[in-house]
């Protein structure tokens, strides 16, 4: 099984299977337009900017599991991201990534590369732990998305090659983007 075997829904409600992309480098990311990390769109932006034309695609999966940080709807979802950061790549319908109700491409990612905790030099790592420890302990336990901008790098061949938490920088990926992007 792969990412490739995943189909999933337009922000307008289509569904298209990730298949669509194969042969590309993709980072899945599960967004949210009211987060501490929504800025982090601008710098995945940049990225898709500079790597698109060598292979990578960005795909962003909104979602209001994490303290209701995605008030807004599908259309208003992109709408925002575009004109708050210039995003063009796709953000798709949204989503739970997490529990019960989470969507199967989010359970396989959050399967094929578990959770290693968050980056402790990030400046709000601290607070985020301090969060979920005292609102949502339960997130803290097993593999599963621990919160918004949880980053998944995925090959060439459509195989979960990292995990990079919320407190990983866009840019500070960079060079296992490169990496992925030069095997062939």
């Amino acid at each position: 099984m792969s990412v490739y075997d995943f189909k999933v829904k337009t922000a307008s409600g289509l569904t298209t299977g990730l298949n669509r992309y194969e042969g590309k480098v993709m980072l899945i990311v599960n967004t949210a337009t009211k987060c501490g990390f929504t800025p982090q769109l601008e710098d995945l932006q940049k990225l898709q900017g500079k790597y698109e034309s060598q292979g990578l695609q960005i795909l962003g999966f909104p979602s209001n599991q994490f303290a209701d940080q995605e008030p807004l709807k599908d259309g208003e979802i992109t709408e925002f991201c575009a004109l708050n950061f210039g995003v063009n790549f796709p953000i798709l319908k949204k989503i739970d990534v997490r529990d019960a109700d989470a969507s199967p491409l989010f359970t396989y990612l959050a399967e094929q590369k578990p959770f290693e905790g968050f980056d402790h030099n990030h400046p709000t790592s601290k607070l985020l732990l301090a969060i979920l420890n005292e609102r949502y302990p339960h997130y803290l336990e097993g593999n599963s998305i621990k919160w918004n901008f949880t980053k998944f790098l995925i090959d060439r061949e459509g195989e979960v090659i990292k995990r990079f938490e919320s407190t990983t920088e866009p840019l500070d990926m960079e060079e296992e983007i490169e990496l992925a992007l030069a095997a062939r």
